[in-house]
């Protein structure tokens, strides 16, 4: 099994939490002696960063900093360093898989060449414990925009002297033939693209499972620990599929392991987790369902302390058959607050609706619409077939199966093929209209 850096790899739960207080007391000394937004946020704090309980620092926010940089455009103040020192400029999305607003504002993140390094580092730890080696070639469909996607990925693999294949600004068709010709061995994009170049494949007659990929990474999307949209994504590339997570603003800061297939770990040499209740702000036990709140501790140029991420995790400290003690997020992203839908009472994440949807072979895509206007909202889904013909007998066993799963009864529409909309980034597949 490969370890990028062993000695900090392998290190027992009280070794990690030295490490981690180690590098946090050497950020906050650098951070709150320059850092507008967090000496205006600690000015009353005195905190020792080697003994103190994190909890004695305040939770920082997405609404925080969307305020921050309205303030003070268009950056806002969460900078240690004049800003001669920054080098890479990337931002959010801009987009939320909430029924209720579909938009959110786009937040612009600044790193230092220092910065940007760390960020590297921690996609080498990805490879290298995805078991990436010297020999294979690694593919990058997507539009190297402003998104950090997988920006900090392609420029890593390259670092590490791999034969690197961008392929931005290039249709889904080219790009599967540029993938193909190339022979490359690792794919890197989204869940939903993955599946994308999938029905490309078999629309041209081409078989992917005869392909030279091996390993499909994907992120961006909650999928890839989705069971039914990873054997999909698997079994259709006859390739081993990798989850990993990550913000635009907090870093890549998880990798999945070669020994466990499904849930990922938390680089904890990199990164300090907390699992809280997100209505108290209370820590949750082990193995309970919280919100994953992290500290990054080596992106000093733009830092974030105890960092409210939204996302909905059950996290584990026991030690992997990996041998690495780090955290251990048990299937991925469970959810995101801001994404949760209610329907007819009843509290449901997309990725649930995906994982349910994905379970037929026979929905080649699909769209989730929340009807609105009476006292409670429905469930409509809308699927494209590949092939029609049982399209009767699909949409009576996905109600049912939703029905008996999420306790209520959606509604699902069959539309032609080439409908909906297909995604190379994150997928938008939830959206909102009103019924008279």
């Amino acid at each position: 099994m490969g370890y990028f850096v062993e000695k900090e790899e392998t290190l027992d739960r009280r070794g990690l939490a030295a490490l981690q207080r180690s590098k946090l007391a050497a950020m906050l000394e650098e951070v709150l002696a320059s850092n507008p937004f967090y000496r205006q946020k600690y000015r009353r704090i005195k905190f020792d960063a080697r003994t103190d309980p994190l909890v004695r620092l305040p939770l920082t926010t997405r609404e925080e900093l969307q305020h921050d940089q309205a303030n003070t455009p268009p950056y806002g103040t969460n900078l240690t360093y004049p800003g001669d020192r920054y080098v890479r400029l990337h931002q959010t999305s801009g987009t939320s898989m909430s029924a209720s607003d579909g938009e959110a504002t786009p937040l612009r993140w600044l790193d230092t060449r220092e910065s940007w390094a760390w960020f590297l580092r921690c996609w080498e730890t990805i490879y290298t414990a995805g078991g990436i080696v010297a020999e294979d070639r690694i593919f990058f469909p997507f539009s190297f925009g402003p998104f950090v996607g997988f920006w900090a990925g392609f420029e890593a693999a390259a670092a590490r002297g791999h034969f690197v294949l961008p392929a931005g600004g290039m249709s889904s068709s080219a790009r599967l033939d540029h993938l193909l010709v190339n022979r490359a061995t690792v794919l890197n994009c989204t869940p939903t693209y993955a599946l994308r170049l999938v029905e490309v494949a078999e629309s041209q007659g081409i078989d992917l499972t005869d392909s030279s990929v091996r390993i499909v990474f994907v992120a961006g999307e909650p999928g890839g620990s989705i069971p039914a949209t990873r054997e999909r994504i698997a079994s259709s590339w006859g390739a081993r599929v990798l989850d990993h997570t990550g913000m635009t603003e907090i870093g890549s800061c998880s990798f999945e392991c070669e020994e466990v297939e499904g849930g990922v770990h938390i680089i904890e040499s990199e990164y300090i987790p907390e699992v809280l209740d997100p209505e108290s702000g209370e820590p949750v036990a082990d193995g309970e369902r919280g919100e994953l709140v992290l500290t990054n501790l080596g992106r000093w140029g733009s830092p974030l302390i105890r960092y409210r991420t939204g996302d909905q995790v059950c996290m584990t400290r026991e030690r992997c058959r990996c041998g690495r003690w780090f955290s251990r997020l048990e299937g991925g992203i469970l959810g995101r607050s801001d994404d949760m839908l209610v329907i007819r009472g009843n509290n449901v994440f997309p990725s649930t609706v995906e994982g349910l949807v994905r379970e037929f072979p026979q929905i080649a895509e699909f769209a989730i619409e929340v009807e609105r206007g009476s006292a409670l909202a429905e469930l409509v889904i809308k699927v494209e077939l590949a092939n029609r013909a049982n399209a009767k007998d699909v949409c009576s066993r996905m109600t049912s199966r939703i029905r008996d799963r999420l306790h209520f009864s959606p509604k699902v529409e069959v539309v032609d093929s080439g409908t909906l909309p297909r995604f190379e980034m994150k997928a938008r597949r939830v959206t909102a209209r009103w019924s008279c």
